[in-house]
């Protein structure tokens, strides 16, 4: 019914910057807010960024503070994430995902709330 397929990943250096593209196939009529989440080996899966796709409304983790950016091209289907000041800490298979507006309204960045997700794109950010 929905896939949802992300590029844009590779490795860069601490300080580096890298977007990231997902692109949503398929009827997301009822897709009303996308995100972003991220798990590297040994950790528990993070919303790293999130946007409500009617208003523009943007939501962040507070890991992230102003080095990333989350935006959209809604006729592209399309919700990009930009990422500044790239830290180790950031290396992670970065995953987005579509929900339904009846759970963006509650946790717009808690996993729980999304139906549909992409394979993932890893990032790489090395000292």
């Amino acid at each position: 019914q929905v896939q949802l397929v992300e590029s844009g990943g590779g490795s860069v250096q601490a300080g580096g910057s890298l977007t990231l593209s997902c692109v949503a196939w398929g009827y997301t009529y009822n897709s009303q807010c996308m995100g972003w989440f991220r798990q590297a080996p040994g950790k528990e899966r993070e919303g790293v960024a999130a946007i409500w796709r009617s208003s523009g409304s943007t939501y962040y983790a507070d890991f992230v503070k102003g080095r990333f950016t989350v935006s959209q091209d809604n006729a592209k289907n399309t919700v990009y994430l930009q990422m500044n000041s790239l830290k180790p800490e950031d290396t992670a298979m970065y995953v987005c995902a579509a929900a339904p507006r009846e759970r963006c309204r509650v946790d717009i960045l808690g996993a729980w709330s999304y139906d549909y997700w992409g394979q993932g794109t890893q990032v790489t950010v090395s000292s």
